[in-house]
């Protein structure tokens, strides 16, 4: 028989598992992720600093999962209660947090006016969607305090008592106010 007849229907060839076509190209990340840009000559990445600390909120119940899952939102003080905890981004820590991602929602912490030094620490505040605002106490302008002695002071002013008065004066007499 021939030699080539033989060599296609060997039987130990036939049964390798298939692959499967990988194109050509492509953009590669780590986890295995391909990307194929529709204009891969004029794609460029994005430059994207990440965030240094995360906001990590539990969103559902640890009832009825395993130790492990419980152990881990123990150990980010979030187990109890609905609590949220800042958690720095580093593998260890993102490695954990992946372990119980569907029990948590993770939110980026961004500084839109910069961050926080150590004398604005009690007037930092997070909010929900994870930005963190330096909130300083606001001083009044010196033009400010003179205009308001000035219309506390003036003599045409009228106090509450007097509105109050003249109002509940005008509601007795039908005639003259009122309706």
């Amino acid at each position: 028989m021939n030699k080539q007849l033989l060599q296609t229907f060997n039987p130990l060839l036939s049964y390798c598992r298939f692959k499967g076509y990988k194109a050509p190209g492509g953009i590669r990340y780590p986890g295995g992720i391909v990307y194929y840009p529709r204009n891969p000559e004029t794609y460029k990445d994005p430059e994207i600093t990440p965030s240094k600390l995360f906001r990590v909120e539990r969103i559902k119940s640890a009832k009825n999962f395993p130790h492990w899952d419980k152990k881990i939102l123990e150990e980010l003080k979030i187990l109890e209660g609905t609590g949220v905890a800042i958690v720095k981004n580093i593998p260890e820590n993102n490695m954990r947090l992946w372990k119980v991602k569907h029990l948590i929602k993770v939110t980026p912490i961004t500084f839109p006016y910069g961050e926080p030094t150590e004398a604005d620490i009690n007037y930092t505040v997070l909010k929900e969607n994870g930005q963190c605002v330096v909130t300083k106490k606001l001083e009044p302008q010196n033009s400010q305090i003179e205009a308001l002695d000035k219309f506390d002071n003036d003599i045409r002013k009228m106090d509450s008592t007097t509105i109050k008065r003249d109002s509940r004066q005008k509601w007795v007499d039908g005639y003259t106010g009122g309706f």
